[in-house]
């Protein structure tokens, strides 16, 4: 069973999140609406991937993404961005401090799930 954390301010958004995950096998889901929220569910939880607002009150997503990397048990957690921030300095900022993946919201359930899979390696192979 794999562990995925929604980091998010909006409650709204991580239900969609686990809304469009929830068909994948073998997953459970934990939530926080901030990062020090999420360094506490950290904390007690056995996380496998940690799906990362950038915008939120108080530790924003890139202090917490440069937490997760300083920190010896966190820094091979695997991180995907899913933000409003499109820009291409964002972007260039979060994968160069250590994110797996950057998607931008709205996002597409489909392509979210296929992320996941792909970065927790629990993809189907191709026939």
């Amino acid at each position: 069973m794999k562990t995925i954390l929604a980091v998010d301010d909006s409650p709204t958004m991580r239900r969609m999140v686990i809304a469009s995950l929830s068909t994948l096998p073998k997953v459970k889901f934990e939530e926080a609406g901030n990062g020090l929220e999420a360094i506490e569910r950290l904390a007690i939880t056995a996380v496998h991937l940690l799906i990362l607002d950038l915008n939120m009150p108080d530790m924003h997503g890139m202090e917490l993404l440069q937490f997760l990397r300083s920190h010896p048990a966190y820094q091979d957690l695997p991180v995907i961005i899913l933000t409003t921030r499109g820009d291409e300095t964002s972007r260039s900022a979060a994968l160069a401090a250590g994110a797996t993946r950057y998607m931008t919201k709205p996002f597409h359930p489909p392509e979210l799930a296929a992320t996941v899979n792909e970065v927790l390696g629990t993809a189907e192979p191709s026939a």
